[in-house]
């Protein structure tokens, strides 16, 4: 990364940031409520349904059956980050979701400056399934990370996180991790 001009140094050339995530989810609708009503991001636009079923487009372009059909949704959570949600309807598709040890597993995380009480609406939304209790790494680089996951009504897997005072890793590096985290965390320690 250039520290001056925040673009990347090598790979991809004049590439500066990671612009989306992508996620298939089973229904966009349900999703997009989830994602507004429940997590608090906007609906930046909705577009489909995306189909081409007389040439192979889809397959070219996508990587899916040729036949398949999509309906997409971007939704802005927080300051910077953009969450583009597809739902797909294809022949031969799998509509069992990855758990994160197999391979395409997956989630999104998101920052909180309350654990407490992020965790306590959690457990009040229907649908919602916090899995167990917070967890507070001990040791290592990331030390004093506090964590929990939890599933969205159709078995997403999300996480909230909080670094609390900083994290070790930052006293032997210039690197950082992005996030509007509180002023008084850089440096903390």
């Amino acid at each position: 990364m250039n520290e001056a001009s925040g673009a990347f140094t090598d790979g991809i050339p004049s590439a500066t940031h990671v612009d989306h995530v992508g996620l298939t989810v089973p229904d966009l609708d349900e999703a997009v409520s989830f994602f507004m009503d429940v997590l608090g991001c906007q609906l930046v636009y909705e577009v489909g349904p995306v189909e081409r079923p007389k040439d192979d487009w889809m397959e070219q372009q996508l990587n899916v059956h040729p036949r398949s059909s999509m309906r997409v949704a971007t939704l802005r959570c927080g300051p910077v980050t953009n969450i583009e949600l597809f739902e797909y309807s294809a022949p031969e598709q799998k509509t069992h979701l990855p758990k994160n040890s197999d391979n395409g597993g997956h989630h999104l995380a998101f920052y909180v400056t309350d654990m407490e009480a992020a965790v306590a609406y959690l457990r009040e939304q229907p649908g919602v399934t916090v899995l167990g209790e917070p967890q507070t790494d001990g040791a290592g680089p990331i030390e004093g990370n506090e964590w929990v996951y939890f599933l969205a009504p159709w078995g997403m897997q999300l996480e909230i996180r909080s670094w609390g005072r900083g994290l070790p890793y930052e006293e032997g590096t210039s690197a950082r991790m992005f996030g509007p985290e509180p002023s008084h965390a850089r440096g903390a320690r």
